[in-house]
């Protein structure tokens, strides 16, 4: 099979050829017919989060056919479509895993990360973690869902009953859970980088209530804000606009150093929180939603072997909705 391989940190990835993994006990293996790139791929690949094994092979929005099963891996038949997350395992017995928290345990596993990802024809993933996914979708348009969707929803959930919810960056998530917050009566302001006016009218595309920069007061206080930019100074940011009471949530799985603020734009019982990977809850409840609220994901197509150029363009912020390699 062609997978495009992480070899060195800070590199651009290399098209291999790989023997066929085989499924053990409780794993699946899987054709794939679509995989999202999402900001934590370009964290890894460069070296912003550290990857604990080279070669890796990329990859966690990941959608295929089920090829071989596992001795025991009786959730998914053969042919059947599914989706593979961030989420790839867990210990089953910490503190946190009894408590429903596995997104905390100890000793996570997450794809493309500590396995081997969805940047290649096939992959192998544990099937107790994977999803169904809705049907409505076809490949290219659900891949998203799979982080971004899901990330976002776990962040978006945090916000609780806001009416008014700020989301600083608007890429991949947040052009998801926007749609979502709309569709629940929700007013939403996108803040993005000062000056990006082609994302500030992809917002308002979208139906948001309010677009402009991230250093911009919007017309109204926010109940709620979620950063989904890596900048850690835009939580003071975000801080100041946030009503007495209101929550700033960090979605981020990396984020630059916040820096000191004055206490009184935290105070009136402001809290900042952060976001840690996600639940198969989380992905239950979101895929039900996504069921019936029909999201526009707009994907944006590359080839598997132009990983390179999706990793790039991500970087650049050079296109709005979210890349997808297709094998």
């Amino acid at each position: 099979m062609v997978a495009m391989q992480l070899e060195q940190v800070g590199q651009p990835l290399t098209c291999v050829k790989l023997v066929l993994p085989v499924p053990r006990e409780h794993e699946i293996l899987i054709q794939v017919r679509a995989c999202g790139v999402c900001r934590t791929d370009l964290h890894i690949a460069d070296g912003d989060l550290v990857p604990h094994h080279l070669p890796l092979t990329l990859g966690h929005e990941v959608v295929g056919t089920v090829v071989e099963r596992g001795t025991s891996a009786q959730e998914f038949a053969i042919n059947d479509r599914v989706g593979v997350p961030w989420l790839a395992g867990s210990c089953g017995h910490c503190r946190f895993c009894l408590a429903e928290h596995e997104n905390l345990c100890n000793d996570i596993r997450f794809t493309g990360f500590d396995h081997d990802g969805g940047y290649a024809e096939y992959l192998v993933a544990d099937a107790r973690y994977c999803f169904h996914v809705p049907e409505r979708y076809d490949d290219m348009h659900v891949a998203p869902l799979l982080c971004a969707g899901l990330i976002g929803y776990r962040a978006y959930a945090m916000a609780g009953d806001a009416e008014r919810i700020g989301f600083y960056g608007f890429g991949a998530a947040a052009h998801i859970i926007s749609q979502v917050a709309r569709h629940r009566g929700q007013q939403v302001f996108a803040f993005t980088r000062p000056g990006d006016s082609r994302s500030q009218d992809f917002a308002r595309s979208l139906g948001v209530t309010w677009a402009g920069n991230a250093d911009a007061r919007p017309p109204a206080e926010l109940d709620a804000a979620i950063i989904f930019a890596p900048v850690g100074a835009l939580v003071p940011q975000a801080l100041t606009v946030t009503r007495k009471g209101g929550t700033v949530i960090c979605a981020g799985i990396h984020m630059s150093d916040l820096p000191a603020f004055p206490y009184a734009i935290l105070w009136g019982e402001r809290s900042v929180r952060s976001v840690a990977n996600l639940t198969r809850e989380d992905g239950r409840a979101f895929f039900q939603i996504a069921d019936h609220i029909p999201l526009k994901t707009m994907p944006i197509p590359f080839p598997l072997t132009r990983a390179n150029d999706a990793l790039n363009a991500l970087r650049d912020g050079a296109f709005d909705g979210a890349a997808v390699l297709i094998p």
